[in-house]
């Protein structure tokens, strides 16, 4: 089970290309009539043997450019999870982040210009550009890997009718609400187990002057992503799987009353100018503050609680202790009652726009248990965790990460993929995200479900 990222869940403040190397080399390296030649940097080394690279030959000097919406603070990692490829193939890796990667993906795509490997963070956005006709199908390799290190359900997210295309990068546990363990043992607040416990907290905090929640949702072209997670933890939770899931088909419309309900309690806690927004303004204030800094008061002890997915433990200040009894931890967002335990998630697809042997390489990589351990190991601050079943726990840093596994685990949980990820790309990174932000500026419920449900494609 699980995404981000995210996450897309990744974005963040900026955009800039960055090259692993420094090296301003063409991307690929070739066309896709490349033959393998020479001898493979990583023959012979008990670190390269078992990647399965042996077959592209010698890649040096050859580069392969990624695009995507990982970008600072959690770009480091993913860079330094590429110097074993470089080690084994010799080919290099030109990284760029952008926070309106879900917008230009498409347009570079459809105009000429697509890299050669895109990090797509809903499977709705993979099937847009596989729509395009210019993302090419996953290799054989990298099919055999998904087949051993994930299960069923992760291969069908990185499918278009019925054809693979591309494979599971990273995940995340959206399910979660980041929190003070000192301040709350110095205030005497305990961790709640219920959707009930949660709203007497809240009210308890409230009293005592402190506005509980801070929240942010300004992410560039993708500003308001943040508010389609609370709504589609409290569709979860309210109406359960099944709801979601026709939901999600549009079996059901998107202005379904089950829907209204759930975004009203939504608006219970982000609509109430006695909950939010603490340590920053009043409820307007969550439109135009970035969602990096939209938990950042917990820190300041101006706010108790904040919405996010496992990935924001890299946003923290330097220095923070992120730890069960440290500056600031996360528990699992309840449910209505304490038996169920509906999780959501996302992550990312691995989509490449050639064949060239570089490309197929990274690709092929990165599907392997052994990036996974390597992306975990290089992730000093935690805020990352896969799906892939090779991954080992002791490689995994950070508390929140460890957390984020165990629940992911769990036989209890029911695990759903972040909706909008799934949604057609012009409503679950289009109308979705603006009529949310509509929303929590004024728009009523009602008004905003409606022009949601008038987006959706009609076929």
């Amino acid at each position: 089970m699980a995404n981000s990222y995210s996450r897309r869940r990744g974005l963040a403040v900026g955009a800039a290309l960055v090259s692993t190397t420094l090296l301003l080399t063409a991307c690929g390296g070739g066309g896709d009539d490349d033959k393998a030649s020479g001898t493979s940097p990583g023959k012979g080394k008990a670190e390269c043997e078992s990647l399965g690279l042996d077959s592209y030959g010698d890649l040096t000097g050859k580069s392969v450019h990624v695009y995507t919406g990982i970008v600072t603070p959690e770009d480091q990692s993913q860079k330094d999870s590429y110097k074993l490829f470089t080690t084994c193939t010799g080919a290099k890796v030109e990284y760029e982040g952008s926070k309106d990667f879900e917008a230009q993906v498409v347009v570079r795509a459809r105009g000429g210009n697509a890299p050669d490997i895109a990090y797509v963070p809903q499977p709705g956005l993979l099937n847009t550009l596989v729509q395009t006709g210019k993302v090419v199908e996953a290799p054989d390799a990298v099919a055999d890997n998904v087949d051993k290190w994930w299960g069923e359900d992760w291969k069908s997210y990185g499918s278009v009718d019925g054809t693979f295309y591309a494979a599971p990068l990273g995940a995340n546990v959206k399910s979660f609400v980041w929190y003070s363990p000192k301040m709350f043992k110095e205030k005497g607040w305990t961790v709640p187990t219920t959707w009930d416990e949660l709203m007497t907290l809240t009210q308890k905090i409230a009293a005592t002057g402190m506005k509980p929640w801070c929240a942010g949702v300004e992410s560039g072209e993708a500003t308001g992503w943040p508010l389609t997670d609370w709504l589609e933890e409290l569709v979860l939770r309210t109406a359960g799987p099944d709801t979601y899931d026709d939901w999600i088909s549009h079996d059901i419309p998107f202005n379904d009353p089950k829907i209204a309900t759930a975004l009203d309690k939504v608006g219970d806690i982000l609509k109430n100018p006695k909950y939010v927004n603490g340590g920053i303004g009043d409820v307007n204030s969550i439109a135009t503050t970035a969602f990096q800094e939209g938990g950042l008061p917990i820190t300041e002890g101006t706010c108790a609680l904040h919405q996010q997915a496992s990935f924001y433990a890299a946003n923290w200040p330097e220095g923070t202790d992120v730890s069960e009894n440290g500056d600031v931890f996360a528990f699992y967002e309840p449910s209505v009652d304490a038996s169920s335990k509906p999780v959501e998630g996302g992550g990312e697809f691995v989509a490449a726009f050639n064949k060239n042997l570089a490309t197929q390489a990274f690709q092929t990589y990165l599907s392997t248990d052994t990036w996974a351990n390597e992306k975990a190991k290089a992730t000093t601050s935690g805020g990352w965790v896969s799906a892939n079943k090779g991954l080992d726990a002791n490689n995994l840093v950070s508390p929140i990460d460890k957390l984020s596994a165990s629940i992911l685990q769990d036989p209890d949980a029911v695990f759903r993929f972040d909706a909008s990820d799934l949604m057609p790309a012009d409503v679950g990174s289009g109308s979705f995200w603006k009529q949310m932000v509509n929303w929590i500026t004024g728009q009523d419920t009602q008004k905003t479900l409606d022009e949601i449900e008038a987006s959706w494609p009609a076929s």
